[in-house]
């Protein structure tokens, strides 16, 4: 997700930082070591022209992730029809990508803190783009779902790796700010890639999207290779080792707040990915959209998701994360429960879908860039680990919220938005528990 942005420029080290408070903007640190080599100091976070190039850049290799997902969402029926699958199969093919990217980010985010930012990322686009030839060429719905879970897989790398180096550089709001400022420019993959994929069908079949997605990922791993410099210097990575690496899962787990800001980040991406699996199925099978209208709507409700993330950066000027996690899920839940009513009564058509569909993806859009910011505040000494963590959840939880409306049956919008209440409201019962008081960080080098 490449949610936020707005930071400060500070020269950040391998000596300790100390964060006062989840709405801290410039962290105390102490000064260069003369001792140590330069390439063991951290580079200074980008500020003017480098700080806008560093928000395009990342937002622009953040974007392959949606954009791999998205573009092929018009694409789904005909893919049931071409491989004949069933629609609960095809659905599947979204969690496969979603497992990947979830699993992936286990084992890339230690990697990401022993070895570095940038050698992950790199074998990660060079992955995307195999497993999109696979696809493209893919002759059952068993070897594209393997297919996905491959891009998946690469995606993963992306995912961590662009988080931990707005970790490496920025912390608490400043790193909420940069998070939503992301959003903005990835945001536009969203918007864009179902009307890109509807316009692909119109030339050639759904095999064509994957094509694309090869072309895309040789451009960002060229972009990635000459326009991002390594964010974590030797002196701050951590020794790959099976032991530590359980250990450093251990003490994330420990943390209740974490865990708590875990588990809204994944139930939150479940409510949004609720609605990436099943709209097209609801909004083209059920209330007769054709291609075209499906991908203005959906970009209209991708708008939705965009105002929440750039209207944060604005709102943490007055209020603390954690406040703005709390208004989100509470707008998500109302809105989720009032689809629901609206799909199992049929009281107002398919405005009353829309409409609350727009305030969900509002409200993720306002949630997601401040869970991360929160937790990997409270974790920054093994950001990588902890983006993992954080990302993992997001996946494996989103990733089984396809196929549990697939299996709920067809006919209706009744499963796709009962499953968005279900996620949205736990999301609001875990932020009452967990986020009732101002959070501290736990380490000193936040």
């Amino acid at each position: 997700m490449d949610p936020g942005w707005a930071g400060v420029a500070l020269l950040v080290t391998a000596a300790p930082q100390t964060v006062t408070d989840d709405r801290t903007q410039t962290l105390p640190q102490t000064s260069v070591d003369s001792s140590r080599s330069s390439d063991e100091a951290m580079p200074p976070a980008p500020t003017g022209r480098a700080y806008v190039r560093f928000v395009l850049v990342l937002g622009a290799l953040i974007a392959i992730g949606p954009l791999t997902i998205d573009t092929y969402l018009p694409a789904l029926p005909s893919i049931t029809r071409d491989l004949a699958a069933s629609e609960s199969a095809v659905q599947f093919t979204l969690t496969g990508i979603l497992l990947g990217m979830g699993l992936g980010q286990l084992l890339v985010g230690p990697l990401a803190d022993a070895v570095g930012r940038r050698r992950p990322l790199i074998a990660g686009l060079a992955l995307h783009i195999a497993a999109s030839i696979f696809c493209a060429f893919a002759p059952s719905i068993e070897l594209l779902t393997v297919g996905r879970v491959l891009q998946g897989l690469g995606n993963a790398a992306v995912a961590v790796v662009s988080m931990a180096m707005v970790r490496d550089q920025f912390a608490g709001s400043a790193a909420a700010t940069m998070l939503s400022r992301l959003m903005l420019v990835m945001g536009l993959a969203p918007v864009l890639a179902p009307t890109l994929g509807g316009f692909i069908l119109q030339l050639t079949s759904w095999r064509g999207v994957f094509v694309l997605l090869a072309i895309a990922g040789t451009m960002m791993v060229t972009l990635a290779s000459f326009a991002l410099r390594e964010t974590l210097p030797p002196a701050r990575r951590r020794k790959l080792a099976f032991k530590p690496v359980v250990a450093t899962y251990g003490s994330l787990l420990k943390d209740r707040t974490f865990v708590g800001l875990v588990l809204i980040s994944g139930l939150m991406f479940a409510t949004l990915f609720s609605y990436i699996g099943g709209s097209s199925f609801v909004l083209q099978d059920i209330y007769g959209l054709s291609v075209a209208q499906f991908g203005l709507v959906f970009g209209m409700n991708s708008l939705g998701f965009l105002t929440g993330s750039q209207l944060n950066p604005f709102l943490l000027k007055r209020f603390e994360p954690r406040v703005l996690v709390r208004a989100g899920v509470t707008i998500g839940a109302v809105a989720a429960l009032l689809t629901l009513a609206s799909a199992a009564t049929g009281f107002g058509g398919l405005t009353l879908i829309l409409v609350p569909l727009w305030f969900i993806l509002f409200a993720c859009g306002l949630t997601l860039p401040n869970t991360p910011a929160l937790a990997l505040t409270r974790h920054g000494e093994a950001a990588g680990t902890a983006a993992a963590l954080l990302g993992a959840s997001q996946f494996v939880i989103g990733g089984a919220a396809a196929p549990l409306i697939g299996a709920m049956g067809s006919g209706s919008a009744v499963p796709m938005t009962l499953v968005m209440a279900l996620t949205a409201s736990l999301a609001l019962v875990v932020a009452t528990l967990t986020l009732r008081g101002r959070l501290a960080p736990v380490d000193a080098t936040a």
